[in-house]
């Protein structure tokens, strides 16, 4: 669900308009949206965080043609992501470790931990209010990233990059603050709302409450708001093997991992995805 900030440079080569440079296709749910009109950029490499001694590569896209939230809804189900304005999907030419994930909401089943979980933190509010940054929730971000991740490139986020992640977004992006019955907040995610289901940006609580399992709870209440709302899918973002800190996700069962094919099941095995990323 937790993803670094994007380093979104200039793009160093721009696609030709007309084609088709992520392997979109029609039974990944992108077909009729006119997306040979959507141009793409490729950035320069820059190493990976995730995995040590590699290089990522990324395809962008301005997010800035018709309806943004519907065109956004049918790239997130071809694996794109978004950050501020633009969408984005690794591109990089010998890796596919980013393997896209989202919870089917009605066919989720939670496990014993994750009902422990939901039952210590029923007492939260769950409060959705617009994507407008504050100096409450950046004060809890900054304990989460000092905490999480010092040692990252988020760790310089002063409140005013705080504010631009909030808030530069042309979809119908909201926050959901979760609070105790006094009013303290103690966590909050991100929402992209697309047409069929929450695709979570980004998360954070704070973190002299992990006892609380936050971050995992905050996954059960999207699944669960997504089945309130009658819609299909949660979306997490990417999921890494070869990175610890993502491993989390393979918990929420059954998990959905996007391939050449479309999307499949994990193995919950293996944990290992039965197909590779989407095709270059």
């Amino acid at each position: 669900m937790n993803s670094r900030r994007p380093n979104h440079k200039q793009p160093s080569r721009g696609m030709r308009q007309g084609r088709n440079p992520i392997g979109l296709n029609p039974q990944n749910g992108v077909a009729g949206l006119g997306l040979p009109q959507q141009v793409f950029f490729v950035l320069s490499d820059t190493p990976c965080p995730y995995v040590p001694g590699r290089r990522e590569k990324k395809l962008i896209t301005e997010i800035d043609r018709g309806d943004p939230t519907q065109t956004y809804s049918a790239l997130s189900r071809a694996g794109v992501r978004r950050s501020h304005h633009f969408a984005y999907r690794p591109a990089c030419t010998d890796c596919r470790a980013c393997v896209p994930v989202r919870i089917p909401a009605h066919g989720f089943v939670p496990s014993r931990s994750q009902k422990r979980v939901w039952r210590t933190n029923e007492g939260l509010e769950a409060r959705e209010v617009p994507a407008t940054a504050t100096a409450e929730q950046y004060a809890v971000f900054a304990r989460y990233i000092a905490s999480r991740h010092g040692d990252g490139e988020m760790a310089a986020m002063t409140m005013a990059d705080y504010r631009s992640m909030i808030h530069h977004s042309r979809i119908d992006t909201r926050l959901t603050e979760f609070r105790t019955p006094d009013g303290t907040l103690v966590a909050a995610c991100l929402i992209d709302w697309l047409d069929d289901g929450p695709s979570a940006v980004y998360s954070f609580f704070d973190p002299a409450l992990s006892e609380r399992s936050l971050g995992s709870y905050m996954i059960l209440w999207l699944v669960h708001e997504a089945r309130r709302r009658s819609l299909p899918y949660a979306y997490l973002g990417y999921w890494i093997a070869e990175s610890p800190k993502m491993s989390y996700k393979l918990k929420f069962r059954p998990l959905e991992a996007l391939g050449p094919a479309g999307w499949k099941t994990l193995d919950p095995n293996t944990q290992t995805v039965p197909l590779t990323a989407i095709a270059s």
